[in-house]
């Protein structure tokens, strides 16, 4: 079912590192094609692509106010109930991030401090395909929200029906999503990229998908549009010892492996025993999933390893920098120090990723495909931007004003001299 290996030398990490690869050339071909006939085409090319793609015949791309309040209807109470208690905890969580402004002198008359201000418009995309992602919803709209983003915009894809999951629709209204479209795939990155006479333009794109959406967010990023991050499939790792729970870790397996067939599930462990355990578990469990193949595929590009100490599976583990870590053994707390390279750790045999993904409150965008080596996962600083400020006073001027003119003279760009001294001299005047 999955490839287990036994204390692989160092030499060997990287090519098991390594995340399943694609057509990249054909893939951005696609990309370009899409984009080029959105820039020239709008709208209507918006429509073609739905309908090509997505097999669904559209008249109007936007989701009327009254689709939207009809959403609460349409779905149970139970529901609304998990969805208003996630959305309090992720916005608990974010709100703390608010950063205060602190201003700092750092020479007499020189102040300096820096505030935070919204981007003003963002574009959010929804995945709504096999599985409509209702979480991602709150996950990116409820800090957009905090950070007083003015013009938040949804983009999802619709349903063979032609419509948009009730659950997703009343997320975002409960999130304060602004404008929703019914538009998926590589055509929405290109509609909120350069806008068309239905869609605006945005200033950063947020938002998980496919490799095709994935693509298409690089491909903007490359035309100038920020995105949250560079992304891959999803992907977990789980280390564990002898005392763990195979069930509790196939489960975590699973729940990582039906995201799609190009997800990649790690299961790392100083004990042969767990491992063993844990593909009997496996076989056991993947019975039951409505999504048995699609993790039968994941499961393909996934593998366990034995080693022979918990210091090695930790450096294994920041080599490969997973999306979610899971620490599924009792003393899980004495090895936090050890983890450097992360999306998001989950630490202790009762914390399942399930729980960052809806509801705990912590954020589940994440760096994957190797990523979380130098990115973080979503947070409140994803929707501002950090601006500095600094005022100087006569006696900042007079304090600070000759270490410039000489750094200025020996760079050779005499008119920052000159910006400083004209000025040192108007207050001998």
């Amino acid at each position: 079912m999955v490839k287990i290996y036994k204390n692989p030398p160092k030499e060997e990490w990287l090519k098991l590192i390594q995340r399943p690869q694609k057509d990249t050339e054909s893939l951005q071909n696609l990309v370009k094609e899409i984009f080029h006939q959105v820039k020239n085409h709008g709208d209507e090319a918006l429509l073609k692509y739905t309908q090509q793609f997505d097999k669904i015949e559209l008249k109007t791309l936007e989701i009327s106010l009254s689709e939207i309040c009809e959403s609460k209807k349409l779905i149970t109470k139970d529901l609304q109930n998990a969805i208003f208690q996630a959305y309090n905890n992720i916005k608990k969580f974010h709100e703390i991030q608010k950063e205060r402004k602190n201003i700092i002198e750092t020479v007499d008359g020189v102040r300096c401090w820096r505030e935070s201000r919204p981007i003003d418009r963002i574009g959010i995309y929804v995945p709504g395909g096999s599985a409509p992602l209702f979480s991602t919803v709150l996950m990116l709209a409820v800090p957009a929200q905090i950070a007083g983003c003015k013009e938040v915009i949804l983009c999802t894809p619709p349903n063979s029906e032609g419509n948009v999951h009730p659950a997703i629709l009343f997320s975002a209204s409960l999130s304060g999503v602004h404008r929703i479209f019914k538009i998926g795939g590589i055509q929405a990155i290109a509609a909120m990229h350069y806008g068309t006479p239905c869609i605006p333009k945005v200033y950063k794109i947020f938002g998980p998908g496919n490799q095709y959406v994935t693509a298409a967010k690089e491909y903007a990023q490359f035309l100038g549009t920020a995105i949250d991050m560079p992304a891959g499939p999803s992907e977990v790792l789980i280390i564990a010892d002898n005392k763990s729970n195979p069930d509790f870790i196939a489960a975590d397996l699973l729940s990582q492996a039906e995201h799609g067939p190009d997800s990649q599930v790690v299961l790392l462990a100083n004990s042969n025993q767990i491992l063993e355990k844990t593909i009997q578990s496996l076989e056991n469990q993947i019975e039951n999933l409505p999504r048995k193949e699609i993790a039968l595929q994941s499961l393909q590009n996934s593998f366990f390893i034995e080693f022979n100490d918990m210091e090695t599976c930790f450096e294994f583990s920041n080599e490969y920098a997973p999306e979610h870590l899971i620490l599924n053994f009792n003393t899980a707390n004495k090895w936090l120090n050890y983890v450097n390279n992360a999306g998001s750790v989950f630490v202790g045999k009762y914390s399942c990723e399930s729980f960052g993904d809806y509801a705990s409150g912590t954020n589940h965008t994440l760096p994957t495909y190797g990523y979380a080596k130098a990115y973080s996962g979503v947070s409140l600083d994803s929707f501002v931007k950090k601006i500095t400020f600094q005022r100087i006073s006569p006696k900042g001027l007079y304090e600070l004003g000759p270490v410039v003119e000489i750094m200025a003279e020996n760079e050779e760009l005499f008119a920052h001299k000159n910006a400083v001294t004209i000025r040192l001299n108007s207050l001998k005047s």
